[in-house]
């Protein structure tokens, strides 16, 4: 046979209903035939070998295999009427010509039917709409022309016009949370607090990770869970090394307040630390509350006065409280161990203890003077205390080293500790002979938690911070801190709390952190070393990648190192390839495919589909189980395993091209399906990098989404997305050492 016969290239409605004109004719007129295409054209085209003789108009070839030239009003109206429809590639174009077509008394296997039904059929396949189309499409003759044009025609199927509408189950978002946030009943009531950060100096990456951040990764976690929670935090003021740094800036304590509490909020917008009030400790809400609780000791018996000796200064004649003195650890031998605390060894000090100590102002060496203290009668309030102790710590789970850490006071026995101090800038004590005398920062600091939450209150409802500090019926108390503040929130607060006979909410779960070294060496803020948080954002490298990389490297059970190494591989490795990876691929593909519009679709079109939601759904109640017991460096890791899984998901079910052309109904499931992870991974994110969950929700055109307890469509057939956008960037690892040496462990002055 010298025929030859190529079909037409490309996906076009046209393209199919020309190439169905030519595969059923073939089949019908001349089965010996075979439509192909032509590699090296694009048209179609009949052609003769031997002759040279070619024809390029379907319904001419279709004529010509069929040796029947005759005209019709069918073959007319195609050509006038419904091929230019047809041509248009919309559906709904052909839609409007339907009704006008023209009818067989019938079925017949004529150039005039095949001609008519290819451009019908290639608008309207087989949906029954048209009797006649369906019954002639169930002609085998037909039906084997129909199969042998779709392999050839990879359809470009009909999109959905994006409209920017949304369809999203709203039984699943966030709640908005109040302007002014109360326990409401019959709710889950969570009041969070983060140690205060003290404003002597810069806050760095091991005072960020250790408080604030792991603060805020719970509380964002919460607020996803719809619990009604309320984040405070604030500076912490007094006290001697406030005095202290004051002395070496040659400002006023109070100027130097006001400038650290600026840098330190200034350092947490930009980690983006989402407190509900950040207040400060020089209030003079702090200053009532404060000498109310001391009042309520004193009248209750639990303080008692001593005479003590303390180191004074004959050169500028003055008691050097404990951060004003300095000299030789008589533990580790350290030289420039605080009166107070060792830097090296950690343990905590008497200023008498020091071996040959110092006066911090001047270098002189202090003699030793008695001076008349309050102390606070631990040894009074022991067993009520170590009964809460028990108690709480067991209910609220406190993490193991803040229990490791309480044990080892309680068990030694407790003794009265000294609750006031020789300064100036401080809580004035409230009694007569005391008026050169300040609360100690330790008993007066975490009371500021309580000030703090009534400023928050100041301007609304002044007694509503009431409803949360004395409501432990109704309020869990969550607290974070780094271990070496532990004791004071375990023993002396809560036992200053048992000592007033006052109904308070007390703590319920202790997250604590161990320490976050720098690379070979260690954070010390006292002496600047290593790096801080207004050098994080001079690197350039966005708020979320820190904030995901001190999250993956919180030090919960045992000490951690921040590497530059690490920290370059984190983003390039897990951010980029994993999460921004899977959101990217699928958002770009249903964008190209779909429109942005998600399709209707079954998940039964999913090979093993209940085993893929099986696995979402166990690793969704692991992510839920480590959140709540605030394992949040675990529950991380799960949020990315769930990410991974969705590119696992997209790589098993082969999400490209050819699924789509060949496999239409699978690959709506698929895309509607990864759709949705990515919007679940959006939510679980948000503790670690709320930034990137807004990105996420930005372009999936998305309220945002709650955590719940399993996997579910929330959105629906029909919801248009909104544009791709990168949600990370690689790091050139040749920054590795130049940020090594530039931030290699001194702090900018």
């Amino acid at each position: 046979m010298s025929l030859e016969v190529f079909g037409a290239k490309g996906g076009s409605l046209l393209s199919l209903a020309n190439n169905l004109k030519l595969a059923i004719a073939i089949s019908v007129f001349h089965p010996e035939l075979k439509l192909v295409l032509d590699e090296s054209d694009s048209k179609l085209v009949l052609k003769d070998k031997k002759s040279g003789f070619e024809l390029i108009e379907a319904n001419a070839i279709v004529k010509y295999l069929a040796n029947d030239f005759t005209s019709s009003d069918a073959i007319d109206f195609e050509e006038s009427v419904l091929y230019p429809a047809v041509k248009s590639n919309k559906k709904d174009e052909v839609s409007k010509v339907l009704s006008q077509l023209p009818t067989f008394g019938k079925t017949e296997l004529t150039p005039s039917q095949i001609i008519l039904f290819a451009s019908v059929y290639a608008a309207v396949k087989d949906n029954g709409d048209i009797p006649w189309v369906t019954e002639f499409a169930q002609l085998p003759k037909v039906a084997t022309g129909i199969q042998n044009a779709l392999a050839i025609t990879p359809l470009e199927r009909e999109k959905e016009t994006n409209t920017g509408k949304q369809h999203v189950e709203t039984g699943h978002l966030v709640s908005k949370q109040a302007d002014k946030i109360v326990p409401k009943p019959d709710e889950r009531n969570i009041l969070i607090t983060s140690a205060l950060p003290y404003v002597n100096n810069v806050p760095h990456l091991g005072n960020i990770i250790g408080s604030v951040l792991s603060a805020d990764i719970y509380s964002r976690y919460a607020k996803n869970r719809n619990y009604n929670t309320l984040f405070i935090c604030g500076t912490d003021e007094y006290g001697t090394a406030t005095e202290t740094k004051a002395l070496e800036e040659n400002v006023t304590p109070q100027q130097l307040c006001d400038k650290y509490h600026a840098i330190h909020k200034e350092v947490y917008d930009w980690f983006d630390i989402g407190f509900d009030y950040f207040g400060r400790t020089t209030t003079q809400l702090q200053t009532e509350i404060a000498q109310d609780i001391f009042m309520k000791l004193h009248n209750n018996g639990y303080l008692e006065e001593k005479t003590t000796e303390q180191l004074y200064c004959e050169h500028h004649k003055s008691f050097l409280a404990d951060r004003f003195v300095e000299g030789t650890c008589p533990k580790c031998e350290y030289e420039d161990a605080r009166g107070d605390q060792c830097d090296k060894c950690g343990n905590l000090l008497d200023p008498l203890e020091l071996i040959n100590p110092r006066c911090k102002v001047d270098g002189n060496t202090p003699i030793v003077k008695e001076s008349t203290h309050i102390y606070l009668k631990l040894n009074d309030l022991e067993e009520p205390l170590k009964e809460w102790v028990l108690t709480s710590s067991e209910k609220g789970a406190w993490s193991k080293n803040s229990k490791t850490i309480t044990d080892s006071w309680t068990k030694r026995g407790l003794e009265p500790r000294c609750i006031t101090r020789d300064l100036i800038w401080g809580t004035p004590v409230p009694l007569k002979g005391y008026e050169d005398k300040v609360l100690y920062v330790w008993f007066d600091a975490t009371i500021g938690y309580v000030s703090i939450t009534a400023n928050y209150f100041k301007d609304a409802n002044p007694e509503d911070y009431l409803k949360w500090w004395k409501n432990p019926e109704h309020v869990d108390l969550y607290q974070f801190m780094g271990k070496d503040n532990v004791p004071f929130h375990t023993v002396v607060f809560p036992a200053s709390q048992i000592g007033t006979g006052d109904k308070w909410t007390k703590l319920h779960h202790l997250s604590t952190t161990e320490y976050l070294q720098y690379e070979n060496g260690k954070f010390s803020k006292s002496r600047g070393v290593g790096v801080f948080g207004n050098n994080a954002k001079e690197t350039g490298v966005l708020p979320e990648v820190w904030r995901y990389y001190l999250a993956s490297n919180r030090p919960e059970s045992q000490d951690a190192h921040f590497s530059w190494d690490e920290f370059v591989a984190k983003n390039n490795s897990e951010l980029l390839a994993n999460l921004g990876n899977f959101v990217n691929r699928i958002v770009k593909f249903a964008i190209a495919k779909y429109n942005g519009v998600i399709p209707k679709y079954d998940v039964k079109n999913i090979p093993d589909y209940d085993k893929f939601e099986n696995d979402i759904n166990t690793l969704l109640k692991s992510y839920i189980d480590n959140m709540e017991a605030v394992n949040l460096r675990r529950g991380l890791e799960i949020a990315m395993a769930i990410s991974s899984r969705g590119n696992q998901f997209l790589q098993d079910n082969k999400l490209d091209n050819s699924l789509y052309a060949n496999q239409p109904a699978k690959s709506d499931a698929v895309v509607g399906v990864a759709l949705n992870l990515v919007y679940l991974v959006s939510a679980i994110i948000y503790p670690f990098m709320p930034e990137t969950t807004i990105k996420i929700d930005q372009i999936l055109n998305a309220p945002a989404l709650s955590i719940t307890n399993k996997f579910e469509s929330v959105l629906l057939p029909g919801h248009c997305i909104g544009k791709a956008q990168y949600l990370f960037t690689r790091i050139d690892e040749k920054k590795i050492e130049e940020w090594r040496n530039l931030y290699g462990g001194q702090q900018k002055k």
